[in-house]
């Protein structure tokens, strides 16, 4: 391993049930996160000013009870929580009675969500003092999606189903014919090679069926939410497949977590393909609608599995930062302060070789004063032997979730991007020692793949272990 301490320094608070008879429940909630017109849009390195709203930002939320331990995923329409992740956990927690390790918050990534809690990635804010009436709102509403879970917990029954959505999410990193890698290189770009990598077209589902309530549906896609053209709000592409899910099949709620994303997104770079819709404004209606209609297709066709105990932990695991080198720092400070100045378009390079030259340089002034370590929390949230969620605290590549879905002990494990903290993103080993967005502003080197994986599996036993 390059520069990579191979060892979890901590697990905390791993929740096992004692007893093996205790009836299994399951609660859902949804609450109302979307901010004023007006608000200022994140995702993007250009400022932009929301001007309307396409559909309403929400924390929806599933409780899991085998009568003795109780935990709590939630899944909000934002980028991501940055600094307030800990500190939103934690109060949600506090207020429901619950660890803190116990609530597993994922952000869904949507582009056309508002900024929260902006802070250098990693850094973690010990209080509200300088949180705006947003933020502290939003705190309020994942308090209220985790205490109105718990209330709606009811007698519940588990089935799981697997199907595909073909067509609808693309590797975005791209092999050119200088041998180079590229981010989105632009469709028909003749310099164009291959992609580098295979993108995960599975559609993962739980189904809990509850005595006396809703049925509920969560589902597990991955790939960027960045479609919506313009500057209105909107969950984009997860909130189509919510929305479809839940008009088509009666009786349903509909909960969506995104996986591992970070080097996927919608663009087709194939100008001949004539399976792709070409026309921005209905992108995210057509992917939102691929999903549902997977889901719809396996909702009845959904095999039983046993419940059991809920497991709950979190797992602190060192990994080693790309700090710059000294003869970097006055260049990248010279683009920063043409950032600051609204000067973008003076930064060298185009179109996405401007951007990933803000990203490296962002990267760069972050990580001057170190330090050479990050403690990477490792989440997860486990149902008996049956079902994991697997937190990742940032944007990890697709290889990422399809590895540990293949190793994993579990019989279902569902990957989920930006999850109790956002570290930005997490590529690949192969990845690291490569050109692109991405990998430019990774506050890592490589090792960091093995240290992830490695983690989350070890985590992933110990929650095992117990059965």
């Amino acid at each position: 391993m390059c520069n990579m301490k191979k060892k979890i320094l901590l697990v905390a608070a791993i929740g096992v049930a004692l007893s093996l008879n205790a009836e299994f429940k399951a609660g859902f909630a949804r609450v109302d996160i979307t901010p004023p017109i007006g608000t200022e849009l994140s995702g993007h390195p250009e400022k932009r000013v929301s001007d309307g709203i396409i559909d309403p930002l929400e924390v929806n939320a599933v409780a899991f009870s085998d009568g003795t331990n109780r935990a709590v995923v939630l899944s909000a329409d934002v980028t991501n929580l940055r600094g307030y992740f800990k500190l939103y956990r934690e109060n949600a927690a506090k207020a429901a009675g619950l660890p803190p390790e116990a609530v597993f918050i994922a952000c869904t990534h949507t582009h056309t969500g508002p900024h929260i809690g902006l802070s250098h990635y990693g850094k973690t804010f010990d209080s509200f003092a300088k949180a705006s009436t947003y933020e502290l709102f939003v705190g309020e509403r994942l308090k209220d999606a985790v205490k109105l879970s718990l209330s709606d917990l009811a007698p519940a029954k588990i089935s799981i189903g697997r199907g595909e959505a073909k067509n609808i999410s693309f590797i975005r990193r791209y092999r050119m014919k200088d041998g180079t890698c590229r981010t989105n290189p632009g469709r028909g770009n003749p310099d164009i090679v291959a992609p580098i990598g295979t993108p995960d077209e599975t559609v993962q589902l739980v189904r809990i069926d509850r005595e006396g309530r809703d049925s509920i549906a969560i589902v597990n896609f991955q790939c960027h939410p960045d479609t919506i053209v313009g500057l209105k709000i909107g969950a984009d592409w997860p909130g189509v497949v919510r929305r479809t899910v839940e008009r088509t099949l009666d009786g349903v709620k509909c909960i969506f977590v995104n996986g591992a994303q970070g080097d996927s997104n919608h663009v087709c770079v194939d100008l001949n393909r004539k399976d792709v819709p070409r026309g921005r404004d209905v992108v995210y209606i057509h992917m939102g609608r691929v999903v549902a209609g997977a889901v719809i297709g396996i909702w009845d066709a959904c095999e039983p599995v046993p419940a059991g105990k809920v497991g709950f932990g979190v797992t602190l695991q060192e990994v080693k930062t790309n700090r710059p080198a000294p003869e970097e720092i006055p260049e990248a400070q010279r683009i920063i302060d043409l950032i600051k100045a609204g000067k973008q378009s003076e930064v060298p390079g185009k179109g996405m070789q401007r951007i990933t030259n803000m990203a490296a340089a962002t990267r760069k002034i972050n990580l001057k004063d170190g330090p050479n370590y990050f403690k990477f929390p490792l989440s997860a949230v486990t149902v008996g032997k049956s079902l994991a969620f697997v937190g990742f605290p940032g944007e990890p590549f697709t290889a990422y979730g399809t590895t540990l879905k293949e190793k994993s002990p579990f019989t279902m494990t569902i990957p989920a991007c930006i999850v109790n903290g956002n570290f930005g993103y997490l590529p690949t080993d192969a990845a690291l020692g490569e050109e692109g967005y991405e990998t430019q502003g990774s506050l890592f080197v490589q090792g960091l793949e093995e240290a992830i994986v490695n983690g989350h599996l070890e985590q992933l036993r110990s929650l095992f272990a117990p059965f």
